[in-house]
């Protein structure tokens, strides 16, 4: 039986959450080699320093790793009663695509694994086989079951609200790089099975500069189950303009569950970041990747003074019972993406 089947269904990310889970930056020459190391190393922590003030850290890394990485997150203040460490080997950084995707059961709170295929993005970063064997391994480690998936899926590739309803982009599941044999009515169906959802919604593309082709968390995210968050570029001459308004038109259609369109809350894109001779002629910088935690939201920061305030401001008027916390996160995007790329919640 699938995870539907038995009762389990994937809770929004607002929900009491038990932990978050990172995978800690691997020294190789593809991502983080010299000083770059030095640089992920430090802002990790930083990162897990800024969670562990609401809740605890797990990180996946190789166990002879963990001395070193323990005493990097002394040295950024980590909560040490909220830190734990696995010895889960990895390839990369972003657990939100690699790691497993959490369901609870509607009736007994049991949380479970699933456990999607992963290969890097439709094969652009290889190695990925101790990345693809992340859910399985905490899965083991906490003595959770564990359903499969049946797909290629990533969880930045889904955004999900309390009553069924999953967000997702055409660029990224319609690719041929994932799951080449498999409509849309297929990866509906494995969907349904595997996160418990209803109805799916389809956008169309993501941001410039995206890898990942798309995913939908630099795109909307849901705030609650009758609104959502979007992002807009007013800049006409940006190639993201005609994307994102495109992206609005779309949910201006999408119906709440209750009737009636969703209320769209508008979150300005910051000035595009570009770094001179870098793989990416410009980022994937959004405010959209933000990071839900108990009693408080992080959200990535891009030294644009008056745009990052701007952007704290809007998530303070949405979530004005959380603590609103901005980490830099200029560094991190260059190699793809930002908070909510690099972590997975595990619900309560």
């Amino acid at each position: 039986m699938n995870a539907a089947q038995c009762g389990f269904r994937m809770p929004a990310e607002w929900n009491e959450q038990e932990a978050i889970w990172l995978s800690w930056p691997v020294a190789d020459e593809r991502h983080w080699a010299g000083q770059k190391q030095d640089l992920m190393t430090e802002k990790f922590a930083e990162i897990a320093a800024a969670i562990s003030r609401f809740e605890t850290v797990r990180i996946n890394a190789p166990g002879e790793n963990h001395a070193r990485i323990r005493r990097a997150c002394e040295l950024a203040q980590v909560d040490a009663n909220h830190l734990e460490l696995f010895d889960h080997p990895n390839n990369d950084v972003w657990c939100r695509d690699h790691g497993p995707i959490f369901v609870k059961h509607h009736e007994t709170g049991e949380v479970a694994v699933v456990d999607w295929g992963f290969n890097a993005w439709g094969g652009k970063f290889p190695p990925w086989d101790a990345d693809d064997a992340i859910p399985r391994r905490i899965a083991d480690a906490l003595g959770m079951r564990r359903f499969e998936g049946g797909m290629i899926l990533e969880g930045g590739a889904i955004e999900i609200n309390d009553v069924g309803q999953l967000l997702t982009t055409e660029a990224v599941l319609l690719n041929p790089n994932r799951n080449p044999h498999l409509d849309r009515a297929a990866m509906e169906e494995f969907l349904r099975q595997g996160l418990g959802v209803k109805e799916i919604l389809w956008l169309k593309r993501g941001i410039e500069g995206d890898d990942t082709d798309g995913h939908i968390d630099d795109l909307v995210r849901f705030v609650s189950n009758e609104a959502v968050l979007a992002c807009v570029e007013k800049d006409r001459t940006s190639p993201n303009h005609a994307v994102l308004a495109e992206n609005v038109s779309t949910l201006k259609e999408f119906r709440k569950v209750t009737g009636g369109p969703f209320d769209i809350i508008e979150m300005p894109m910051p000035e595009a970041c570009e770094v001179p001779g870098w793989r990416l002629p410009i980022l994937p910088a959004s405010y959209v990747n933000y990071l839900l935690v108990n009693g408080g939201v992080i959200v990535p920061q891009f030294r644009q003074k008056k745009n990052d305030e701007r952007a704290k401001d809007i998530l303070r008027e949405i979530f004005p019972a959380r603590e609103i916390v901005g980490i830099d996160c200029l560094d991190l995007v260059e190699e793809g993406g930002t908070l909510h790329c690099i972590s997975q919640q595990q619900p309560k």
